[in-house]
Order: C-alpha cells, then sequence, then structure tokens
C-alpha cells in the first residue's frame, strides 16, 4: 500500500538545514498495521506529515513517498486534495487545534462525506452523527451541534477519529490516537480501528508512546530516533529479541506489576540532533565506544524481517 524510500524532512536554519527526518525508508502492507515508536523529537509525526503534504514553515520534503503507483512527493496542493481525508486520513494528536473552532462537530465530519464522497448534507450529516454513535459519543446527534470546545478532551478526540474514519481511507495515520481516552473508550476506539481494517483492507501508521498498545495492534514495528530507524522488525520479535540499546530501553520503561520498583527506569539524556558524526544514540548508549561516537551505523539485516542501525549488533 505504501513505500517510503529515502524519505527526508529538513528545514532552513541559521548554519543550514536542519534534518528531522533523514532518509527513512519503510513499507506498509495493505491491510497491516506499523507501528513507529520512539520520544518526542523523533521525527515521528514529521513523518506522518510528510505523507500528506503537510510540512510547513519552508519545509523541504525529499525522496520517494510511493502511494499505489503514484509518487506523492511530487504532489501538487490540488493534486492533494483528491487524496487528503479519501484515501489518507490522519487522526492528530491534538484535535482542539486541528478542528475547526467554529464550525459544529458534526458539520465538520459531514463536509468530508460531501466533498469526497458526494452525498448531499442531509444525509452526510446522518452519517456524521453514525459515525460519533461508533466512536461511543453519548448522545450523538446532540454532541453533533457541539462545537469543539463545548467537547471535553476525551470527546473531541472521538469525534477527531469519526472524521478520519468516514470515507474509510485506505491508509489511516493515527499519531497517539488514544492518549486522552480512558482504557475503557481506548479499547473500544482500538477495536473500532481494526475491524474497519479488517473489513476494507485499510493500512494503518500506528504512532504512539505506549508500547503496550502497539503491541496489541501493530503487525511490524519500526523504532524511530533522532529522524533514523534504528531497529524495524515483526511485532513478536521486537519484543521478544530487541536489538538496539534504544529499543531494549524503550522496553525497561515498562512498569512490570510483577516487580515492585521504588522508581521506574528512563533512558538518561534526550534526543538530539546536533551530532556531526557517529551514532546519534550514542551520548546516552552504555554500550558506546569511539567507533559509534565517530562512524553512523546503517541499518542492516540480522534475521529475516528484523533490520537494526547498531555497530554492537553483527549482521
Amino acid at each position: 500500500m505504501l513505500a517510503v524510500k529515502d524519505l527526508k524532512v529538513s528545514f532552513p536554519g541559521p548554519q543550514g538545514p536542519v534534518n528531522i527526518v533523514r532518509r527513512l525508508s519503510y513499507q506498509i502492507p495493505r491491510g497491516e498495521t506499523l507501528g513507529i515508536v520512539g520520544e518526542s523529537g523523533c521525527g515521528k509525526t514529521m513523518t506522518s506529515l510528510a505523507l500528506l503534504g503537510l510540512v510547513a514553515g519552508g519545509g523541504k520534503v525529499e525522496g520517494t513517498i510511493d502511494f499505489g503507483n503514484r509518487d506523492l512527493a511530487k504532489f501538487d496542493q490540488r493534486q492533494w486534495q483528491t487524496v487528503r481525508g479519501r484515501e489518507i486520513a490522519m487522526i492528530f494528536q491534538e484535535p482542539m487545534t486541528a478542528m475547526n473552532p467554529v464550525m459544529s462537530v458534526g458539520r465538520q465530519i459531514a463536509e468530508v462525506l460531501v466533498k469526497h464522497e458526494k452525498i448531499g448534507k442531509a444525509a452526510a450529516h446522518g452519517r456524521a452523527i453514525d459515525l460519533l454513535a461508533q466512536v461511543g459519543i453519548p448522545s450523538p446527534a446532540r454532541r453533533a451541534e457541539d462545537y469543539p470546545h463545548q467537547l471535553s478532551g476525551g470527546m473531541r478526540q472521538r469525534a477527531m477519529i469519526a472524521m478520519a474514519l468516514a470515507c474509510r481511507p485506505k491508509l489511516l495515520i493515527a499519531d497517539e490516537p488514544t492518549t486522552a481516552l480512558d482504557v475503557t473508550i481506548q479499547a473500544q476506539i482500538l477495536d473500532l480501528m481494526l475491524t474497519l481494517q479488517e473489513d476494507a483492507q485499510m493500512s494503518i501508521q500506528f504512532i504512539s508512546h505506549n508500547l503496550a498498545v502497539v503491541s496489541e495492534v501493530a503487525h511490524a514495528i519500526m523504532v524511530m530516533y533522532a529522524g533514523k530507524a534504528v531497529e524495524y522488525a515483526p511485532a513478536d520479535e521486537l519484543f521478544d529479541n530487541p536489538l538496539h540499546p534504544y529499543t531494549q530501553g524503550l522496553i525497561q520503561t515498562l512498569p512490570d506489576p510483577d516487580k515492585r520498583v521504588e522508581r521506574l527506569y528512563v533512558i538518561p539524556g534526550r534526543v538530539t540532533t546536533d551530532i556531526a558524526a557517529g551514532c546519534r544514540f550514542a551520548r546516552r548508549c552504555p554500550f558506546a565506544d569511539d567507533v559509534c561516537r565517530a562512524v553512523e551505523p546503517e541499518l542492516l539485516e540480522v534475521s529475516p524481517g528484523h533490520q537494526v542501525a547498531c555497530h554492537k549488533v553483527n549482521p
């Protein structure tokens, strides 16, 4: 369904271009889910915005984004308008800023249906109410008349999900789709996404900090750090045999209900891109040596379907 090759996203800086996403390549087969994990600042959201032509602020997108035998990286705004919302949809991380504050929630959802499915406003409004009901919003007919600020954070998130799923897109980009939801609604939303995926063979790019959620929904997982993929593997393989020190650290941060500890594990340091050479994770890695700090590792296959970018892992 989607094949990204050598994707690069950069922004102008005082000392030259600043690379936010650096030579990123991955694929998502039809009907499957790719989980993308990593800390804030790793480039996960920027990668998704590049897939929708929404990189702003003078950002430059390079590389190939093959979607249905079309290179989205070469699209102009007119071409994007035929794809966004209909073939590719996104659940944005912050619905309060992603939704129009002066349009009712129902009208915003109906607008997607009117534009892309060419149905009347009355029919589209009815479909919008049905979608709000599907994502677990009580009294959907009444809530459809509300404006975004009149809904709770969790309700806004569910309304955003309803809007993204309205046209049953071929590719759904879900950026932290369940962050503001309690566990019951979270499970309901994930079940709805997986049901639509099965019915329509929809592919999903699922971004989350919650490794437990990703492990439940993803067929494969890509771990990003400082704009690059450092590990890529089938979901079960990644959790059973994490090879990159960063992946190991992320999994170690998960709380274990069977173990009582005074403090949860935290990876020391923070994500940074201001490194001239070597592995971007070297400053935070307990195994880093002079080679790691001097030579940037390539993403290499160490076993079928399992790729790692680390000098300490032999292919």
